[in-house]
């Protein structure tokens, strides 16, 4: 996350190095008062699908301390799930050299002086003595201006494009099938959705070899994707640039890289948005995978790799050295920002001992910073010390009491507790008093006051969030589906329940969480047809939902199928033992 000003006013825009050129969004495009205008046969292509794109010109741009008038972005449907108002694409990070050194928080833009055509620009590992890869890159034009290089596969050469706003790192199918692998593949698992307008798949599957420069990982668990990246094989995503100090130098058409150890690619299993198999709050956050990469010879030690850590946020864009508060002599912070962004980026690696040791050091340096102690109590709450993280959280709203993040994070923490439902409630209030109407934490706080008994709290959360967004959100089906569980645990507007749940079902149809849903609402209105042709159609798709097992129980009992709803309840209750009881706190029951 970068900050820019649009017209003098601050703006976080996502440092995306796989986007063609800068974007905002719509909701950017109103904040600002931006006039924008619609140019015949202007499309973009991206994982999310083609969409048409409009034109906003910006009077002034403001970046790393230089100003520019009348500066252009392309405006799509798109938002991006957080709070940013655009990306930064390859329009900007082809002004110069562009260093991403995520480890400590820092993208760093180097102009170049004088010949530097023989000279190796890893600086920082021959400094050191240290070993470093260096690829070619493909020369860049106006209709591709991407960073691309090649890696192999199994021996096999593949193209692969640098994509830093990318999360993960993904293969194509036809890659993957080119080296013997597909998805029914023995040994491929599930590896989620890919979180895009038409949906898609992902899967995680072992390769004998990837390399890429002098780096191999033998035996390389690797993301593959039902995707279209146009003339690439492979995104290298934001993992890979978490694991790696690089240095794209377009000025020699080359790319450096030295490993900072760690896992190379982030393999956990991705999810769209909350659905009604995932009842119970917000997942806890993956263990990081045990991979990594076969380092040169002569690399750090792994104690000193483990410290390394990889992006952050804060304001990572320095105009050049001397004005970083990292010294990149040392690569060693020397304010808070800097411990802070190191800190959240020891975070993102799952390197909570460091991200502490960090973010300790920042609270102490800046301690009315509210938003130090809130990531440090993330960083606590990964470590399972849950009363060190309500301590932060606490210190944290106690300095700014509206810091909505802090607000959810601290009733989360006393809800899992089971502390006192009024202290719950409380912050569950004050978010939602605190937050814009828009932000995507109000899908958080919908979960969480479902979690607290309080569905009809919950639908007045996922009602704001779907008013404030267009219909071809890639969550959009998802939410419909939560408010359509919700309304049907309250009780009431059951038809508008049945509605949201239709509405999910057009944009997403035969989604087996979906239909459990509706299922549910069929059978609280009496309509025990419908809700067992529901859940028969759930249970084909996923033949261990819980809930759909249950409702269809109680379905056949008030038919009066003894036999059948007594097996469903029984198979119900072995893979939930207390769904009886969770089913009764709604009024659900035999």
């Amino acid at each position: 996350m970068v900050r820019a000003q649009i017209n003098g006013q601050d703006g976080w825009f996502i440092a995306d190095s796989g986007a063609f050129f800068s974007f905002l969004t719509p909701p950017a495009v109103r904040q600002f008062q931006l006039s924008q205008q619609l140019l015949p046969g202007l499309e973009v292509q991206s994982l999310s699908g083609r969409e048409l794109a409009r034109v906003a010109r910006v009077r002034k741009f403001t970046l790393i301390g230089n100003t520019w008038n009348d500066v252009e972005f392309v405006v799509t449907d798109s938002t991006y799930g957080s709070e940013a108002v655009g990306l930064l694409g390859q329009n900007v990070f082809r002004i110069a050299d562009v260093e991403y050194d995520l480890a400590n928080g820092v993208i760093r833009l180097v102009k170049p002086k004088g010949d530097c055509k023989g000279t190796a620009l890893a600086y920082w590992a021959e400094a050191a003595n240290k070993p470093y890869s260096v690829i070619q890159i493909e020369p860049s034009t106006v209709n591709e201006p991407h960073t691309k290089s090649v890696a192999y596969l199994n021996g096999a050469k593949i193209h692969v494009l640098f994509d830093t706003g990318s999360a993960q790192s993904l293969l194509t199918l036809r890659a993957a099938k080119q080296a013997g692998i597909t998805p029914s593949s023995p040994g491929v698992t599930d590896g989620g959705a890919i979180l895009g307008r038409r949906g898609g798949r992902t899967w995680i599957t072992r390769f004998a070899s990837f390399r890429i420069g002098d780096e191999e990982i033998q035996h390389a668990q690797l993301r593959i994707g039902d995707v279209d990246l146009l003339r690439a094989d492979m995104l290298i995503g934001a993992d890979f640039f978490l694991s790696h100090r690089i240095y794209v130098a377009s000025s020699q058409g080359k790319l450096y890289f030295t490993y900072n150890g760690g896992p190379v690619f982030d393999l956990a299993a991705t999810r769209a948005a909350t659905a009604p198999d995932d009842r119970g709050g917000a997942p806890a956050a993956p263990a990081a995978p045990a991979e990594t990469a076969a380092a040169p010879a002569g690399t750090a030690d792994a104690a000193t790799a483990a410290s390394l850590a990889a992006a952050a946020g804060g304001e990572p864009v320095a105009a050049e050295y001397a004005k970083s508060d990292i010294d990149v002599r040392l690569d060693r912070p020397t304010d808070a920002a800097g411990y802070a962004r190191r800190g959240a980026a020891s975070a993102a690696r799952h390197d909570y001992d460091a991200a502490v040791a960090d973010l300790t050091r920042a609270c102490e340096l800046a301690p009315t910073q509210a938003d130090y102690f809130y990531q440090r109590g993330i960083a606590h709450w990964s470590r399972k010390q849950v009363d060190l993280a309500l301590t932060d959280f606490d210190e944290a709203v106690r300095l700014k009491p509206d810091y909505g993040e802090s607000l959810l994070a601290r009733a989360s923490l006393r809800a899992g507790r089971h502390d006192a439902a009024a202290q719950v409630s409380a912050d569950l209030d004050a978010a939602d008093r605190s937050l814009p109407k828009e932000a995507d934490a109000r899908l958080r706080l919908g979960s969480l006051y479902e979690d607290a008994g309080q569905p009809a709290a919950a639908v007045v959360q996922y009602t704001k969030w779907i008013d404030s967004h267009p219909r071809d959100d890639p969550r959009m089906a998802s939410v419909f589906n939560s408010r359509c569980w919700v309304r049907t645990l309250s009780g009431q507007a059951l038809d508008l329940a049945i509605a949201d749940c239709n509405a999910a079902l057009r944009m997403r149809p035969n989604t087996a969480a979906f239909l459990d849903s509706r299922g549910l609402a069929y059978l609280r209105q009496s309509n025990y047809d419908k809700a067992i042709a529901d859940y028969d159609a759930a249970l084909r798709l996923r033949p261990k939902i819980a809930w759909s097992l249950y409702g269809r129980g109680l379905a056949r009992q008030h038919k009066g199928m003894t036999a059948e709803a007594r097996a469903d309840i029984d198979a119900a209750t072995a893979l939930q033992p207390k769904i009886a009881d969770m089913a009764r706190k709604y009024g659900i029951s035999p």
